[in-house]
């Protein structure tokens, strides 16, 4: 295990200086791996990560379906491995990526959770704005549904990122990549309101003096408090409380693509690397559409009739 702790330093400095990864994504790389370096000690297989194969690596697997670990977490645990042994063949220490002949577990593609338009006007009813809490907790909810934003990339807002007058917001999300994403009226004034109202009563800690949403201590909200205030937000207004951050994300994207937005600019918007992770909102938006035709169409009328006849 020792060894692997050695190239995983250089591997941790790797994810963070160059690739400039979040911090709970390196985090779960390390996790990954040393999973893998456990599950060779205990079968007693004292190697080192350079002598690492695709045999082992299915065997590894292997062991967690047996285990009845989840199909996505497997993928994911793959995935890391795959980021390591890369770095591996960047340092000159394998030729081949031993992952990439791994075929990983199948996975049935999810469509993701979205909220209605008028379950999202529910939802920004429900914060009492003469709080300061409600007027903060209004404002991130407003931006993260009018731009898409991630909880992190929420989290992360600096008030020097807001450029109301021009109507963009500065993001950075995954890898720091930054984009500028158009931001309405109405969450320009909900996020103004909190900026002129709310914000100066808030202590202020000169390390949080840019960060545009802080918590009661004046520091940064975090992530955590920001799934339960949406949480308890859905749960006030009768929504499911499975409800996160995320899925005003999803339901961003899926009111664009069922207003006829273009793909290209809703992947701009959201930030996606890919066109196929944005394309999943055509689905959403063909399900939309027969759930529609299956509830308007004269037909399908006629037929619902008879059969309550």
């Amino acid at each position: 295990m020792a060894i692997w702790e050695t190239y995983l330093r250089g591997f941790r400095d790797y994810l963070r200086l160059e690739r400039s990864v979040a911090g709970h994504t390196l985090q779960a790389y390390l996790h990954d791996v040393r999973s893998f370096a456990s599950f060779l000690e205990a079968e007693g297989r004292e190697i080192s990560p350079a002598e690492a194969d695709a045999g082992l690596l299915g065997s590894y697997l292997g062991a967690l379906r047996s285990l009845g670990m989840e199909a996505s977490t497997q993928a994911r645990m793959l995935s890391g491995l795959r980021a390591f042994f890369r770095y591996l063949i960047l340092e000159g220490i394998i030729q081949q990526n031993p992952a990439d002949l791994v075929d990983g577990p199948r996975l049935g593609r999810r469509l993701p959770s979205y909220m209605t338009q008028d379950e999202i006007g529910r939802m920004l009813d429900i914060f009492d704005l003469s709080t300061a809490e409600g007027q903060r907790n209004r404002a991130m909810v407003e931006l993260m549904y009018g731009c898409g934003l991630r909880v992190s990339e929420a989290c992360g807002l600096r008030i020097s990122d807001l450029f109301f007058s021009e109507g963009f917001i500065r993001v950075r999300g995954k890898g720091n990549k930054e984009r500028l994403v158009p931001v309405g009226r109405s969450a320009v004034r909900q996020v103004s309101l909190y900026l002129e109202g709310t914000r100066p009563s808030y202590p202020q800690q000169r390390s949080a003096s840019d960060l545009l949403f802080l918590n009661r201590s004046g520091k940064g909200i975090s992530r955590v408090s920001v799934f339960k205030m949406v949480k308890a937000a859905a749960a006030d207004c009768g929504l499911p409380s499975t409800l996160g951050p995320h899925t005003l994300r999803h339901s961003f994207a899926t009111h664009l693509v069922e207003g006829g937005a273009d793909l290209r600019a809703v992947q701009a918007m959201l930030g996606h690397a890919s066109i196929t992770t944005t394309e999943i909102y055509t689905h959403l938006d063909r399900t939309y559409l027969r759930d529609e035709i299956l509830s308007h169409h004269p037909l399908e009328r006629r037929r619902r009739k008879l059969i309550q006849e």
